[in-house]
């Protein structure tokens, strides 16, 4: 019998895990993937650190948790700046001086950038209850940053024309009248030297841990293992879907090892933001670790529609989808010996420093 079964090795349940057994916790740890990290997970190739499901670059304000990931990697000064492709147009992200200078040459100064976003904002001042994501991307942002930087991406990214997506996805647009191009406002910010890896196979250095198993294939012989469950898979699938099914947009990635090639973009991140372009982003993963390999790694990202079976990504948070979360919620409370963690057993998205102060903070751990 063990103290904890922890249905997960992803972010929650590593930190989870280490945490219990630093206690004296007698955990297993089973997941049902192949290897550890869950979509933090890197992969090395030709030398290059290769973030298998996408590009992860750690920030966070949280001091405690910025000690606490510290203690099992060192962290480069790695600052996430991504260029915009809009039909081979570059745009520097996030929204800031030199995108405005680049998109209106005739703007120079920043009150002339806050005067032409103003500018292209009243025009759709008359819409006071925007219907849908072109109205509220009109009213935030103006035709020129909305048709260029939002529209094709947010509609790849939902699988549908944004006059059909919902208004509150895009709550707001942050725009900064400087030119500075570093995405986050955080004061730690970095890659992992490495890799991602190895960060979970320290936090699972003395926890039993299992792949390729799948816990809801045999859930009661697995629940009866451990004192108690710690469950970070979807919330649904905990349940059978006894209520329906949960809606997630999935991701497929086409990761290409271009040998001989030591700088394909020369930049990590490149968002793809017309509408034609079928995918939404290429990362060029050694430019995280300032690599000079003589190789190169580049990952095409495809959003697409989830299925069952297809691998849950982002939730879909829609007034249907939060109701239907919210009542396996209901259920979820119920069950004694089992607490639910994280992006998908929570159904809501959380940054990694998020996940990480949530565990560090479970009833389960304090003494």
């Amino acid at each position: 019998m063990y103290d904890y079964l922890i249905v997960g090795a992803g972010l929650y349940g590593s930190v989870f895990a280490q945490q219990a057994t630093a206690q004296g916790k007698r955990c297993l740890l089973i997941e049902r993937r192949n290897h550890i990290g869950g979509n933090c997970y890197t992969k090395t190739v030709n030398d290059i650190n290769v973030h298998w499901y996408g590009a992860h670059i750690f920030h966070t304000s949280n001091q405690q948790v910025w000690n606490y990931i510290n203690q099992f990697a060192h962290f480069n000064n790695y600052i996430n700046s991504p260029i915009a492709n809009y039909k081979g147009e570059l745009y520097n992200l996030p929204f800031n001086m030199n995108t405005f200078t680049k998109l209106w040459p005739d703007v120079h100064t920043p009150d002339e950038a806050r005067a032409r976003i103003a500018q292209q904002q009243a025009e759709y001042a008359g819409i006071e209850e925007p219907k849908n994501l072109t109205e509220q991307g009109m009213k935030l942002a103006g035709r020129d940053i909305f048709t260029k930087l939002v529209k094709g991406y947010s509609e790849k990214q939902w699988g549908r024309p944004a006059e059909q997506i919902p208004a509150f996805v895009l709550r707001r647009l942050p725009f900064r009248f400087t030119f500075d191009n570093n995405y986050f406002n955080d004061p730690h910010q970095g890659i992992p030297i490495g890799g991602y890896t190895p960060i979970f196979e320290q936090l699972l250095k003395g926890v039993e841990v299992r792949l390729d198993t799948d816990f809801l294939a045999d859930k009661q012989r697995w629940m009866d293992s451990a004192e108690r469950v710690l469950y970070t898979g979807p919330l649904d699938a905990y349940f059978n879907y006894s209520l329906g099914h949960l809606d997630f947009r999935s991701l497929r990635f086409d990761h290409k090892l271009l040998e001989g090639v030591d700088n394909f973009q020369g930049n990590a991140v490149f968002n793809y933001t017309d509408a034609e372009t079928p995918y939404t982003r290429i990362i060029e993963h050694k430019h995280f670790e300032f690599g000079k390999q003589p190789d190169t790694v580049i990952s095409y990202e495809y959003p697409q529609d989830w299925t069952p079976g297809a691998e849950p990504y982002y939730p879909v948070n829609d007034d249907r989808n939060n109701d239907l979360a919210a009542q396996y919620k209901s259920l979820a409370e119920k069950e004694s010996k089992t607490s639910f963690g994280g992006r998908l057993a929570e159904y809501r998205y959380y940054d990694m420093d998020q996940v990480i102060a949530q565990v560090l903070q479970h009833p389960w751990l304090q003494k």
